[in-house]
């Protein structure tokens, strides 16, 4: 005769919690800087680049 099995235990799994954006880019991933011309340093525009302090993924640095 073969034991029978016990049922296998379900795990309660918690979900992860979402990281929290970036204070620097707003969860963007993306900063807008002011761009400048000539002698006298008129603004003509802003340009945006990669957030240097979450490196583009826009979530909060856990250091």
């Amino acid at each position: 005769m073969t034991a029978a099995k016990k049922p296998t235990a379900r795990r309660h799994v918690k979900p992860k919690p979402e990281p929290a954006p970036c204070p620097t880019c707003k969860g963007t991933g993306e900063v807008s800087r002011t761009v400048h011309v000539g002698r006298k340093r008129r603004m003509v525009g802003q340009q945006t680049g990669l957030c240097l302090a979450c490196l583009g993924s826009g979530q909060a640095p856990t250091d």
